[in-house]
């Protein structure tokens, strides 16, 4: 199980906040073969919900309050480490972004741009697909509603 921990921006270590953008770099620029602007000077308002085993950062969200990102609550940036995936961490790091949003901003309107791909992952966790797919950073996505 991971620990998780949320924070702002502000709360962040030094050392959080270096392994967040690692994490992210690793799988989305590396591992995708993605090169795109990760770091986009919103992480700033986001809120951040970090997931830990053994003291190190495997899974992370961020999320948006309604009107941030999206007209609704939103959560990005969804990440796990490659070696840590076949324990699910995916669902626990998810729904703990839900929780955040429902605690920290008393709604459970969520948008999300999901990776084609992951669509029955967020099917799971209750997003419906809405709309069509789209191009980003020449991904297949679509976005996704929870409520």
């Amino acid at each position: 199980m991971l620990k998780i921990k949320v924070k702002s921006f502000k709360e962040l270590t030094k050392e959080e906040l270096y392994d967040l953008l690692r994490l992210r770099s690793e799988v989305f620029v590396v591992e995708q073969d993605c090169v795109y602007q990760d770091i986009d000077n919103i992480d700033q308002i986001a809120v951040h919900v970090l997931g830990f085993k053994d003291e190190k950062l495997v899974a992370y969200t961020r999320v948006f309050k309604p009107g941030d990102y999206f007209s609704e609550a939103s959560i990005g940036r969804v990440v796990v480490a490659k070696k840590q995936r076949h324990y699910k961490y995916g669902y626990d790091i998810m729904k703990a972004s839900i929780n955040a949003i429902v605690d920290i901003f008393k709604t459970k309107e969520i948008r999300i741009s999901a990776q084609c791909y992951l669509k029955t992952f967020y099917n799971n966790l209750s997003f419906k697909a809405v709309g069509e797919e789209y191009l980003e950073d020449g991904i297949p996505h679509i976005n996704m509603l929870y409520n």
